[in-house]
């Protein structure tokens, strides 16, 4: 019955997973409260998993990988690609190698969120599309992470299921060279012709070099003196020529969801528009109404010269996801008003004010030029290319880096376990004030540490309940028609397709006990099997939702959900391809 129990809720958080509706570590949760309930946990070791080591190794990784942020590097790295006239292939390789390189040894969300600004930049300089270089940069930094043991938490993971089976952990470099080989035969095929793939979906930037977003939906209010006052709705296809949407309109707090071609528009209406942005910025002149965040900001702020607008997505560890600006009250909080909001393949049928924030959306936030950073900082929104590149002090750059290759040191010695090294390197970084001790926290993606820490008991009661190796007794029953390496190659397959849909920790967390038993039934070593579910775990291509990097590129990129399958299918291909032979390679049965 137990087994029976934990089929159950494993169904039901991959169910929920794959909704989306309930964050992720929410749904961890939920399992967590099912399995005590059911008896499958005792009540005294509920909370165990937060002390779990990967729970915390992940944690520290995460301050670690926002002091080697904040010092600048990335941005020095690449401050001479700004000054050079590049081929765009020339240009897409050192990104991506860029990336992968800073993925292998800082939180890979982190290293691409660094890189976002450059790529937008570098785009509008050579008079590409940004969404050329994003899903490129996305996929590199997922292919960096599974490098190292710290570049990815299914690595940290897998490391620590293998010694609580066989009493040894996987040493720093034991993934570098599986995970080399992929992430250059991976990259080989994206800057040679994967690219192609990618649509080009956006325009380019403007002679300032702006970003510009396909669709951004905002808000006008009719003034005095606008040519809409008294006219017809008709008027707006005369000034715009098509090309503005109407969505709704508000009169004193009535809305009229697509008003005819006869509804007359009075003095204060506010009119929800889509539309380009050129095409939203020459209604506005051409109809001389105003944006309606504007508008209320000019009311609070008498010196407009201070004021500055800032493009910037939301990041997934953002604050204001799930709500709206309304109900935060956005403008005290963070000093800041939401002008629009562009949302890929997404009508919105709401107030600006009033629509739940959502991970990837695109933001137009207007601020005090002062104050902005700081405050796109506090919400957990990276800004795109409205703002300079931050090149760092090479002190800091210096500093950080050495106590990063300290705590590597203490690791590969075997002086001190990984948890307690990058704990020490964390310490080090908020004393030497590589970034304000306020940051310290805010560094650590909370829903990824509670994710982890609810969800490894349902991996253990996977192994204790009879579960996983049930699960393995199907999957044996090929073995006497099929080769142990096929095998193998089924257990990627499964890992990468349960990482498109779900969180790759989770999906790691699932996956490592079945491996285990599999291996165990055939008689052979389990490090190819979780070679094999690390290697799973880290090649979410396929979808937006998959993984973080991918969910932070769709907004600026513009990309649709099945774009990703054009560069993730193939390379998913090739991947189990060239993966199933260099496991078996490194890591013989």
């Amino acid at each position: 019955m137990e087994k029976e129990i934990v089929f159950g809720i494993l169904l039901l958080a991959v169910g929920l997973f794959a909704w989306g509706k309930i964050r992720y570590d929410l749904v961890a949760l939920i399992c967590l409260l099912l399995l005590v309930i059911t008896g499958l946990v005792p009540a005294e070791e509920s909370f165990v998993g937060f002390s779990h080591p990967a729970v915390i190794t992940v944690a520290m990784i995460l301050v670690v990988s926002h002091g080697l942020s904040r010092s600048g590097l990335i941005e020095w790295i690449a401050r001479w690609m700004m000054e050079k006239e590049l081929r765009f292939t020339f240009q897409l390789a050192i990104l991506c190698v860029m990336v992968s390189l800073a993925s292998a040894f800082m939180n890979n969300v982190g290293a691409l969120a660094m890189t976002i600004p450059l790529v937008i930049h570098i785009a509008n300089k050579s008079g590409h599309s940004p969404s050329a270089y994003l899903m490129p940069i996305a996929f590199a930094s997922l292919l960096g992470g599974m490098t190292t043991l710290i570049g990815t938490p299914p690595n940290i993971i897998i490391s620590t299921f293998r010694s609580s089976h066989s009493g040894a952990d996987f040493s720093m470099f034991d993934f570098s060279p599986v995970g080399l080989g992929l992430t250059f035969i991976g990259l080989l095929f994206i800057v040679l012709g994967g690219w192609r793939l990618v649509p080009k979906r956006l325009p380019k930037g403007d002679d300032n070099g702006k970003f510009n977003i396909e669709e951004y939906i905002t808000e006008v209010v009719v003034t005095e003196d606008s040519k809409l006052k008294d006219e017809p709705r008709s008027a707006i296809m005369e000034i715009t020529k098509g090309n503005i949407q109407v969505l709704n309109i508000v009169r004193s707090s009535q809305m009229t969801f697509a008003p005819g071609k006869n509804f007359i528009f009075k003095e204060k209406d506010i009119i929800t528009i889509q539309g380009d942005p050129s095409d939203i910025k020459e209604f506005i002149d051409s109809s001389k109404t105003k944006l309606f965040g504007k508008e209320k900001a000019a009311e609070k702020i008498k010196d407009a010269e201070d004021i500055v607008m800032a493009e910037a997505v939301v990041m997934g560890n953002s604050k204001i996801i799930g709500r709206t600006a309304a109900n935060m009250n956005l403008s005290y909080r963070y000093g800041v008003n939401l002008l629009a909001i562009s949302r890929r393949n997404q009508k919105i049928r709401k107030r600006i004010d009033q629509v739940d924030l959502k991970e990837g959306d695109v933001l137009l936030i207007q601020g005090e030029s002062e104050k902005i950073d700081e405050a796109l900082d506090n919400m957990g929104c990276l800004p795109l290319a409205d703002r300079g590149i931050n090149l760092g002090e090479p002190k800091k750059i210096l500093l950080s880096l050495g106590i990063f290759g300290f705590s590597l040191l203490l690791i590969l010695f075997g002086l001190l376990p990984v948890e307690l090294a990058f704990t020490l390197a964390a310490v080090l970084i908020v004393l030497f004030k590589i970034f304000p001790l306020r940051e310290l926290y805010t560094a650590i993606d909370w829903p990824v540490i509670v994710l982890l820490g609810a969800f490894l008991p349902l991996g253990t009661a996977l192994e204790t309940s009879g579960a996983a190796s049930w699960v393995a007794e199907q999957i044996l029953q090929l073995q006497e028609s099929v080769p142990p390496w096929f095998l193998l190659g089924l257990v990627l397959v499964v890992t990468m397709f349960l990482s498109d849909i779900i969180n790759n920790a989770a999906t790691v967390v699932l996956m490592a006990p079945i491996a285990l038993s599999v291996a165990n039934g055939l008689g052979v070593s389990p490090d190819p099997f979780l070679m094999a579910v690390a290697v799973g775990g880290s090649c979410a291509f396929l979808t937006p939702i998959g993984h973080q990097s991918n969910a932070l590129v769709m907004g600026p990129g513009g990309y649709a959900f099945t774009d990703y399958l054009r560069l993730g299918a193939p390379l998913e291909v090739l991947i189990v391809l060239i993966g199933t032979p260099l496991i078996l390679f490194f890591w013989p049965m």
